[in-house]
């Protein structure tokens, strides 16, 4: 007896046009993102940026915030592989309601409206507050390395820049001279018919790389005299105005820097997130050029305070961020600080203390680690920031920014920060709400 299956017509015309819930399954994050951008976020800052009448329909707005968030949650963020998915995907296609936006319309849409894309953030993270996700009983900070869109073999430091700018200017004069006296050539062969200004690719491309080292070059020197106007005059080994030798600039991406990570150093920028302990939604976020993470304390939790209109309770750091200024700076806030003074070592019960004053607030915070013992609030850092930037990188794969320059990395950042807390808010509709209980 011969087995029966269903029906396979590929070829079969649908008689009845699909909805979207037929898509994909009830439930599906897709269906969240595209309802929370519909009802949940105030567009206007975008909406507003249209104005004519003129010319073909544009994509509605909401429609492409609501796929650039899905395609972030899902790993997607090349806009080529975007545009692939609408094409391709049914998750994508209930989104964006089968529609089909091309890779230069999403490039295009995410560069016009990176400011107010960035402003999602902090609409999202009050949406999470007010699921009882965020409680700022406990924050933790940490920042990462991450990868420019730029290789770090194009960047040259000021001191190659120096040895290299006359010698290619020479070999530029040289082989100008050599080309003026083939044009005469020519022109005693070929007769005058030429312009004469004709420039060979192979001088117009040195002449292009000096032009790039001598704006590079510009630049560091610029950079230098406004730190040295910032700082008192005192003895040191050239003139104030003179950036140090190995102060380095990138051709393909001049606002990246050299950063030391733990495989390596790469080109790059530096990631900075501030952690609540509830359900690890991130309060406070910010990219910098900075390698060190020390500077960031104080912006990350003014801007916890601008975003949420309150301070956080609680705070801990890695040894990265301890400094007597940024220590002062929480007990003027009345925040309870837990940061390390020195790395942890294995049979410890508390960071290691710096060398520091017995009556600094360095050495007092050594001190108040080391009566916490294991138990104390310090514990929550890694257990709260860390999986955070696991998350980003690991399982959603974000390992190199798309874009150059720091504003446009600042709102690519904030983008992938914004999407982390919504699949935080997602995530609550099916989960029982988590607690965490802060020690004293």
């Amino acid at each position: 007896m011969s087995k029966t299956f269903r029906d396979w017509e590929p070829d079969q015309v649908w008689l009845l046009p699909p909805s979207l819930q037929d898509l994909v399954p009830a439930g599906h994050v897709g269906h969240f993102v595209r309802e929370v951008v519909r009802n949940g976020l105030d567009l206007g800052a975008i909406l507003e940026s249209y104005g004519e009448e003129r010319g073909y329909p544009p994509y509605h707005p909401g429609m492409m915030v609501a796929l650039l968030l899905y395609a972030y949650s899902q790993g997607v963020y090349a806009s080529r592989r975007i545009a692939r998915g609408c094409e391709e995907r049914l998750d994508f296609a209930a989104v964006t309601a089968m529609q089909r936006p091309d890779f230069r319309t999403i490039s295009a849409f995410r560069k016009r409206h990176s400011e107010a894309l960035r402003g999602l953030f902090v609409q999202v993270l009050r949406l999470c507050r007010e699921a009882g996700l965020v409680r700022l009983g406990h924050v933790a900070l940490d920042g990462t390395k991450i990868k420019a869109n730029a290789s770090k073999h194009k960047a040259m430091s000021y001191a190659r820049m120096v040895e290299a700018e006359p010698k290619l200017a020479a070999e530029v004069a040289a082989w100008l001279k050599a080309a003026g006296q083939v044009d005469r050539a020519e022109d005693r062969r070929h007769g005058a018919e030429r312009r004469g200004d004709e420039m060979p690719d192979w001088v117009a491309s040195k002449e292009r790389r000096l032009e790039r080292i001598r704006d590079a070059k510009a630049a560091l020197e610029a950079e230098a005299q406004a730190a040295a106007a910032d700082k008192p005059s005192g003895r040191g080994k050239g003139p104030p105005s003179t950036p140090p030798g190995k102060a380095q600039r990138n051709f393909t991406d001049p606002q990246s820097r050299i950063m030391k990570t733990r495989d390596g150093f790469i080109q790059g920028f530096n990631a900075q997130a501030a952690v609540d302990a509830t359900a690890q939604v991130i309060v406070a976020a910010t990219v910098s050029n900075q390698a060190s993470d020390g500077p960031h304390l104080e912006a990350l939790v003014e801007q916890i305070t601008t975003n949420l209109a309150a301070a956080p309770e609680q705070v801990s750091a890695d040894a990265g961020y301890c400094s007597e200024d940024n220590l002062a700076a929480l007990e003027t806030r009345k925040i309870d600080a837990h940061i390390a003074t020195g790395r942890q070592k294995h049979g410890t019960p508390a960071p290691q203390a710096r060398p520091a004053q017995p009556q600094s607030r360095v050495a007092a915070m050594a001190a108040k680690l080391h009566a916490a013992g294991r138990e104390g609030p310090y514990r929550l850092r890694k257990q709260v920031v860390e999986p955070v930037f696991g998350q980003i990188k690991q399982a959603r794969g974000f390992r190199q920014f798309l874009r150059r320059g720091l504003a446009a990395v600042q709102s690519e950042w904030s983008l992938l920060c914004t999407v982390h807390n919504l699949l935080k808010l997602a995530a609550a509709r099916r989960l029982p709400q988590p607690t965490m209980v802060v020690s004293a």
